[in-house]
């Protein structure tokens, strides 16, 4: 094997370092970031979730095995926001924050920058755990809610991914603004039908036809509500910021959650 094929290997697993290295607090080798970086980070970002949704979902069938389902969740969704630094989350609250203030675009992200959080933002934050939280659990078995962990935290980050195919940009500086346009509309259409076969066959193997079919349906809306969330940011704050970015994780990632645990439950 030549070291161009080597290196060229080696992409796929770079991409999942740099991804780590910017989204989480897992230490990696340093690394400069630039627009290429961004460009390779924002495509394993699916992945990454899938790993990061993978521990977390091993994490809710160990412990409602030995204890109950309820601590389970808790603890795989503190899991997801102790490894990314609740960064994520801070961007649903910042989010709110902003549209809960009813100010011109300007105004609103103005106060998505500030350091603090106001009311709005920690009620949205309340209601989004509890959300999450309550729909793993109302999901039946370890196994199903276990595997619909994974494949929600895979679906926020798939959703992200897309969104930066635009080029709307509400600030021209800042970590948000890195991600702006670094992603082909090629490369978006070819990873989000890998992440529609992984949350198919986790819905199969965990649940069989009936996860399958919840899985499916939970899929399909979850990528409409990223899509019609995306566009009432963009329509209502001119451009992509990392806040929006952030929201726009956990409102995909909630909407899987629900609709896997309200679809199950009528099959």
């Amino acid at each position: 094997m030549d070291l161009h094929s080597r290196h060229r290997q080696a992409h796929p697993v770079r991409a999942l370092l740099e991804a780590t290295g910017l989204f989480t607090l897992i230490p990696v080798r340093p690394f400069d970031v630039d627009r290429d970086t961004a460009r390779r980070a924002m495509a394993a970002m699916p992945w990454l979730g899938l790993v990061l949704g993978s521990v977390a979902g091993l994490v809710f069938v160990a412990v409602a095995r030995f204890a109950s389902p309820l601590l389970g969740a808790v603890l795989a969704l503190a899991l997801l926001a102790a490894a990314t630094g609740a960064l994520h989350l801070d961007g649903v609250a910042d989010t709110a924050d902003g549209l809960g203030s009813r100010k011109p675009a300007e105004d609103a992200l103005a106060i998505m920058k500030r350091s603090d959080i106001g009311p709005m933002g920690v009620v949205t934050l309340l209601f989004v755990l509890l959300v999450d939280v309550t729909a793993a659990v109302s999901l039946p078995g370890a196994w199903v809610g276990g595997a619909a962990i994974a494949c929600a935290a895979m679906a926020g980050r798939a959703a992200v991914m897309t969104a930066t195919v635009s080029q709307s940009s509400a600030r021209t500086v800042g970590f948000g603004a890195l991600f702006v346009g670094v992603t082909p509309r090629w490369a978006a259409a070819a990873n989000l039908a890998v992440v529609a076969a992984v949350t198919l066959g986790l819905g199969w193997l965990t649940g069989g036809v009936h996860a399958l079919a919840a899985f499916t349906v939970a899929g399909v809306v979850a990528a409409g509500v990223a899509v019609v969330w995306g566009r009432h940011l963009l329509r209502r704050l001119g451009g992509w910021t990392g806040d929006l970015f952030g929201s726009l994780i956990e409102v995909t990632q909630a909407a899987f959650l629900i609709v896997a645990a309200l679809t199950i439950g009528t099959i």
